[in-house]
Parts: C-alpha cells; sequence; structure tokens
C-alpha cells in the first residue's frame, strides 16, 4: 500500500490563494486542488455547468470511498474582486504571510477551510489507512456570483448518479471575532422587489395635467416598512424588510417624473415563505392601486438543521481542541448550505470571518492549524460512529 502523502494546510491555502480566481475565473484553483486529492486517492469529477445568460462555471466533486456512511464537505473556490487593490499592503494574490497571518484574497473566504479540509483527511488517513466509509468534497466556482452553475447542479448530478451525503460540513467563515465562536445550522432566506411605479410627466406648475408616481411609491413603502413580521424564534433572529434604494432618476426640481423606482430587500426566518412574502408585499402596493410594476428575486428560503447529532459533533471536536462552547446560530448572509439542506443534515463551521470581502483579507496561520485540527477530530469521531 502506498503511503499516503502528507499535505501542509498552511502551504496547500498560499498555493489556492495565488490563483486568481475572481468569480467566474478559476485561476487554475480546481487543477491544484483536484492533484492533491489525487495523491490521497479520490476519485475527481470535473463538472462544467453553463446556462444562456450566465458565465461557464467550472466544478469539482471528488470522492474517497464507495460505502455509507458518506461525509461531505462542501465550500468554493471563487473569490470576491479585490476592490481598490492599492488600498493592500501586499498582493492580493500573493499570499505573503506577516505577523502571523496569512494575506490574500481567499484566506478566510474560503481557501484556508479546503487547504484545511484537505489536510485533516491526509492525516486521518495516515494514521487510519482506511476509511469505513466515504469522504468527499463538493467544491464550487459559483458561489460569489450568481450561484446558478454550481453548488446546486452539482447536487441534482449527484442525486442522478445515485449518490446520497448523509452529513454535511461547509467551511464558510462562521466565526464573529475568534476561531470556536459560532457553528451556523440554518440561515435566513432573502428575497428582494423591485417596485416602479408609474405616472405622467408635468410641469410642478400644472400638476392637474401630471400624475406624480412618487407619492403612490411612498404609501406602498410605508405600507410595507410599517408593519413588523416578527419578533424571531429561538434560532432567528427577527426578520427585516428594509428599503436600499429610490429613484426617480430626475435631476430637474420643476419637473414631476414619469415614473419612480424602489428596491427591498427582505431576510426571514423560518417563520416566513418566499411566496407568502411575495403575496404580501404585493397585497400592500396593490391597495395603493394607480398603475406599478413589482418583481421579485429570490436568493433562498430559511431553513434550519436542528441541533442534533451533527451540530454535536462539531461542538465536541470545537470543545476538545479549542477549550471552548460554540454557539449556534442562523445570522449572516446566505450560503450555498442554502441548497445542500434539501440532500443531507447540514452546518457550516470554518474560519474568522472579520476580513472577509475586505481589503487585506487574512486568516491567522494559528488558526489555518487549530482548524485542521479540528476538522481532523470530526471526522475521527464521525467515522467511530
Amino acid at each position: 500500500m502506498a503511503a499516503v502523502p502528507a499535505i501542509d494546510a498552511l502551504e496547500l491555502a498560499r498555493d489556492l490563494i495565488r490563483c486568481d480566481s475572481v468569480t467566474p475565473k478559476d485561476g487554475g484553483t480546481l487543477d491544484r486542488l483536484q492533484a492533491a486529492l489525487e495523491g490521497l486517492g479520490f476519485r475527481c469529477t470535473r463538472l462544467p455547468f453553463s446556462e444562456v445568460g450566465t458565465p461557464d462555471i467550472d466544478n469539482l466533486y471528488a470522492r474517497l470511498g464507495t460505502a455509507a456512511p458518506h461525509f461531505c464537505f462542501a465550500g468554493h473556490t471563487d473569490v470576491v474582486p479585490v476592490g481598490n487593490r492599492e488600498g493592500w499592503s501586499v498582493d492580493p494574490f500573493g499570499a505573503v504571510i506577516a505577523n502571523g497571518q496569512l494575506y490574500g484574497r481567499g484566506a478566510s473566504d474560503m481557501k484556508g477551510a479546503i487547504a484545511c479540509f484537505t489536510s485533516a483527511v491526509a492525516r486521518i488517513l495516515k494514521a487510519r489507512g482506511t476509511l469505513p466509509g466515504s469522504v468527499s468534497l463538493l467544491i464550487t466556482g459559483d458561489e460569489e456570483g450568481p450561484s446558478i452553475n454550481g453548488t446546486r447542479k452539482m447536487l441534482e448530478w449527484l442525486a442522478a448518479q445515485g449518490e446520497k451525503i448523509d452529513a454535511c460540513l461547509v467551511g464558510e467563515p462562521t466565526n464573529p471575532t475568534k476561531l470556536g465562536e459560532m457553528i451556523k445550522i440554518g440561515r435566513r432566506g432573502s428575497v428582494t422587489g423591485r417596485l416602479r411605479v408609474i405616472g405622467a410627466q408635468g410641469h410642478v406648475a400644472y400638476p392637474h395635467l401630471a400624475d406624480n408616481p412618487i407619492p403612490r411609491l411612498l404609501r406602498m413603502l410605508n405600507g410595507l416598512t410599517g408593519r413588523k413580521l416578527d419578533d424571531g424564534t429561538p434560532h432567528f433572529q427577527p426578520s427585516n424588510l428594509e428599503v436600499t434604494t429610490i429613484d426617480a432618476g430626475n435631476p430637474a426640481s420643476n419637473v414631476i417624473p414619469a415614473e419612480v423606482r424602489a428596491t427591498f430587500n427582505i431576510r426571514f426566518n423560518d417563520l416566513h415563505s418566499t411566496k407568502s412574502l411575495i403575496g404580501w408585499a404585493e397585497t400592500v402596493c396593490a391597495a395603493v392601486g394607480g398603475t406599478y410594476e413589482l418583481k421579485f428575486e429570490i436568493t433562498g428560503e430559511a431553513f434550519l438543521t436542528p441541533p442534533g447529532p451533527l451540530s454535536a459533533l462539531i461542538a465536541s471536536a470545537v470543545k476538545e481542541r479549542l477549550g471552548v462552547e460554540p454557539e449556534l446560530s442562523t445570522t449572516g448572509g446566505t450560503s450555498d448550505a442554502r441548497f445542500i439542506k434539501d440532500y443531507a443534515p447540514v452546518a457550516e463551521f470554518g474560519g474568522v470571518g472579520q476580513t472577509m470581502h475586505k481589503v487585506d483579507e487574512h486568516m491567522a496561520v494559528a488558526d489555518i492549524a487549530a482548524l485542521t485540527d479540528i476538522y481532523e477530530t470530526i471526522l475521527d469521531r464521525y467515522f467511530r460512529g
């Protein structure tokens, strides 16, 4: 039996960060990761997907073993743009180590976690030789983008192949300020409404010859923002609706505009669904009347993986390695866990998210070592039953 190669999490993380993989580019990240996984014996399948009007995306599914139970790690190698490059103190893709920190776009979100999990698998294989089950990595290049040609389609492909995931850990940076603080066991849903109220342009001195759409829009928005959606639940914070823009596109002070637009977003807990919220918003606007258009974009439904074996497994590993009890939370934005929850129990635990999407994004070198230890403990305990 061939010796299992050791994989240094820090060095693999640096290799991945050096790849410019701003969505939808891959920049060689999947090639680098695939080479490391194939060296451990994984069967790797590239899953490129495309759809009209969206960028083509390459994805990677790697599995070791064929038997149950099947433990899956899900993540993404794509990153957000670097923003103001001159504001960075280092090369965003240089993977520089300074002051005990690994700097680079994707260090926190989430190339660091992918490297930690890969290294943890190598350790387990070196210690055990074989696993009584299967372990896999579901890695997309479309999490930071439209999320159309990534995880969702990969999961559909897995189901079509008859592959069943028994538990899934997503490596998003779940911890607000220090490693071990928080495990995500659910996420709020998100739906965006785009409202266009149509009137008739005219001179402000002759309002009877025009139709000002702005008062109608304001009444609609007052109806939407004036309702308290809920008080939250034991696992979710209260839902909230926020108006994000109002625009008449009118530079003149003596002209009534022909139309006005507004955008609002609702972040909601599991007391609601996109269907119920859309129906309510449509009723509010219809009560005001007039000519208008209201369109919606759905990001995802709220979901909860109730506290149970998976969250207890992760929490016990964190407690053993760090001596802290992590909070079980549903805070934050959306993640690809919103797709995975339809196929398997899912929870999220990764690094510290304080610098994700920011200039000088970084992850502590000590956290890379500790997160690798935690992932190793999770795998060890999972396959011990």
